[in-house]
């Protein structure tokens, strides 16, 4: 029976729940009353089997609706349940997260549990609690270590981990916390005390008073059990200690119980989450269902293949449900395993592999770049501000509006003003970023920690890099951001030996230039995302990118059960892609680097093994841009940009050039868009050397592809015959 992804959305309310169904699923829905095992690869239709066996209960009259509690982890994903079962002419069923569960029965049963005293107030953050407790307990901690210790002490919760087992149990698990485990444990302590006398309560709170509620009173556990006798888990693979116990007082050793999940997609287990509950479901309930489910209808059988292969060579535990999975759509592209000099190189190469979709028609929210850490994110946002790409971050914030990055501005604003001008822009930004305790070499323990340093490293990078840059276009006589022409045309090569370094000034100039444009109105663009956040998302074309040994898997997994998970992570990734896949790494970080190796998780082979079996891909290098003037090869971002060597001498046209900046300028403010976003001063220096006269010149710079030709390719060639900006139509 074929499979009609849609029918969920299009049939009429009260649809046939058994219709459409693959035979794996069918047997999923159908089976009898009792435990339930559904193993579902990544888009075998785990919510659709779900919500069928949910309606096809209540439809047959086997259970009654207001006795269903699906549980699941996001709002989003129980929203999505309850809408599907209202399509299926099911309503009345509680889908709700673990803790709006635990919440609205904590709120029923408040008047007899608490002798009619109010339910405490829900933290929504742990930081300034933390913050005080750290205080207490004679711990220096700063706001990225503050964030830290809450991830800590949420984890400890989670496993029902009392502050005084923290440090031998955090030892066990091989935890980093950002402080001394002992100090850690009195930080854990103090936070909990100055909860309770403030008065809240905060979201592990819930769940543990919600097994008080259920253990502790019986008269509770029987309405309780009275009112939910059916269940049904979402993502079990993500559920912890914690949960678990809950699920277990809610069920009160009743076995009517579906959980449905996929243990290869076990990616939080640094936050608590255990897959084992699921590895060991079949085994703690005798006369479990075991149903496989590996008919993927969202990939390719090209992007199948590649996740099977990933997924394949995985180790531990966990690997003993691994599914293989099996590619039930049309075939489409291989994906494509692609290295890069450095990372400019390959965030130019992908800013631009989006450009050219975009342009073919592909809308730009069905494309994602998916990275390891947050603070990859800054690169790709330039790289695809500089390709005019509309981008928009998801699951966290854009690289100039996280705290640190504001907080390091300020930093270099104000040691600027005492900075030694003869320093090396790249060593004064370092000194300065030292007043934020910001410093080089390896980054400290602890993920917010470690997030924090890696951002201010990457403003050290970026220093590096747009000093380079700016003093190619000083030497070509171009202005840079925002200056003025010099009246007298380009300075002389004796002015530029004595010219001094670029300050700190200017760099904090150039980085408040970079926040306002990256501040601009959000708009529908190619989604940057990191793997995590981009768990249960899918798009036609996805983009992993830094897929090299220290990021994937990251350099402080270490334990095997740690590198396991990051074999996971990039599966998690490939399985977002729907057609088209890149995967790719770069030699180095900057042009010239330490050399590097790719992701042990990548294949090592030339063929891809796909589902149906095809043949892989083989790796490409990556494009030779070759200086015009002397012919070497260029592998600095500004220099193949430009085409042509720093120290080549430029041809530039100063007139065309400032009148092509005007008529940017007017461009941007008719579209209420970022003047980058039409061209960039890379590009608008390209053009005034180059001088092309005809379509096919124009797409030989590099920066305008077919899109930008059909937008602007007339006016533009209109500007090198001599139009004046004032005199052209603004392009639709």
């Amino acid at each position: 029976m074929a499979y009609d992804a849609v029918s969920d959305f299009q049939g009429a309310s009260g649809a046939d729940p058994l219709h459409g169904l693959d035979p794996e699923q069918l047997r999923a829905v159908t089976a009898p009353a009792g435990p339930v095992c559904i193993l579902a690869g990544a888009g075998t239709g785990k919510t659709r089997a779900i919500t069928r066996r949910i309606a096809h209960r209540v439809r047959s009259g086997e259970v009654r609706a207001q006795h269903v509690l699906a549980v699941t982890f996001t709002a989003r994903a129980a929203s999505e349940l309850r809408d599907r079962l209202r399509r299926l002419g099911v309503g009345g069923v509680s889908a709700r997260t673990f803790h709006v569960a635990a919440l609205r029965q904590l709120r029923y049963f408040a008047p007899r549990l608490l002798g009619g005293k109010p339910l405490p107030e829900v933290l929504d953050s742990k930081a300034r609690l933390v913050t005080v407790a750290a205080s207490r307990a004679g711990v220096k901690a700063d706001r990225a270590q503050v964030r830290d210790l809450a991830a800590e002490i949420e984890w400890a919760k989670a496993n029902l981990t009392n502050p005084d087992e923290y440090a031998v149990a955090a030892a066990k698990a091989m935890r980093e916390p950002p402080c001394d485990p002992e100090d850690a444990a009195r930080v854990f302590a103090a936070y909990e005390k100055v909860k309770r006398s403030s008065g809240w309560m905060d979201f592990e709170d819930l769940l543990r008073a919600g097994v008080w509620a259920i253990e502790e009173h019986p008269d509770v556990a029987d309405q309780v059990r009275a009112q939910y006798r059916c269940f049904v888990v979402d993502e079990y693979q993500d559920v912890n200690p914690l949960q678990q116990r809950l699920l277990e007082a809610w069920l009160g050793g009743r076995d009517d119980l579906t959980v449905v999940g996929d243990a290869s997609q076990t990616i939080y287990s640094f936050a608590g989450a255990s897959a084992d509950y699921l590895v060991d479901f079949p085994r703690r309930h005798e006369g479990c269902v075991l149903v496989r489910l590996t008919r993927d209808y969202r990939s390719t059988p090209q992007v199948v293949g590649l996740a099977n292969a990933v997924i394949r060579t995985a180790r531990g535990s966990h690997s003993r449900l691994r599914l293989t999975l099996a590619g039930q759509r049309e075939p489409g592209p291989e994906p494509e395993i692609r290295s890069y000099d450095d990372e400019p190189a390959e965030a130019a190469a992908v800013a631009s592999r989006c450009a050219e979709l975009i342009a073919a028609g592909a809308p730009a929210w069905e494309i994602a770049i998916l990275f390891r850490t947050n603070a990859q994110s800054e690169t790709y946002e330039e790289a695809l501000a500089d390709a005019g790409v509309p981008y928009v971050v998801r699951g966290g914030q854009r690289f100039f509006e996280r705290p640190e990055v504001r907080q390091a501005m300020s930093a270099i604003r104000v040691a600027s003003r005492t900075a030694d001008l003869a320093m090396a822009l790249p060593d004064a930004v370092g000194e300065a970023l030292k007043a934020t305790g910001w410093q080089p070499g390896q980054p400290p323990p602890g993920g917010a920690a470690r997030e924090r340093w890696e951002a201010l490293a990457a403003l050290v990078r970026l220093a590096e890099d747009w000093a380079v840059a700016t003093s190619a276009r000083r030497q070509a006589g171009a202005p840079s951001s925002g200056d003025a022409v010099p009246p007298d045309g380009p300075p002389e090569s004796d002015a530029l030996e004595s010219e001094p370094p670029l300050s700190l000034g200017e760099f904090h100039d150039e980085l408040s230039r970079r926040a306002a444009a990256q501040h601009a109105p959000a708009v529908e663009g190619v989604t940057l995302a990191s793997l995590h956040a981009a768990k249960g998302l899918e798009w036609d074309a996805v983009f992993l990118v830094g897929l090299v040994d220290g990021t994937v898997p990251i350099t402080h997994a270490r334990s095997p059960e740690q590198v396991e998970e990051e074999r996971r992570l990039l599966y998690v990734g490939i399985t977002r892609a729907r057609e088209l896949l890149w995967l790719t790494w770069a030699a180095a970080r900057s042009p010239g680097g330490r050399p590097r190796r790719p992701s042990r998780f990548l294949p090592r082979d030339t063929h891809v093994e796909a589902t149906p079996a095809g043949p892989r891909p083989k790796r490409r290098k990556p494009s030779v841009v070759r200086c015009r003037v002397c012919g070497a090869t260029l592998l600095d971002g500004a220099e193949r940009k430009l085409g042509r060597c720093q120290d080549c001498p430029s041809t530039m046209d100063e007139e065309l050039f400032e009148r092509l900046r005007n008529w940017r300028i007017k461009v941007a403010e008719a579209k209420q868009t970022p003047a980058y976003t039409v061209f960039t001063d890379a590009t608008l220096t390209a053009l005034a050397e180059r001088r092309p006269t005809t379509a096919a010149e124009l797409v030989e710079i590099r920066g305008i592809g077919p899109h930008k030709l059909a937008q602007y390719g007339e006016p533009v060639l209109a500007l090198m015959s001599g139009a004046d900006p004032d005199d052209l139509p603004v392009p639709s």
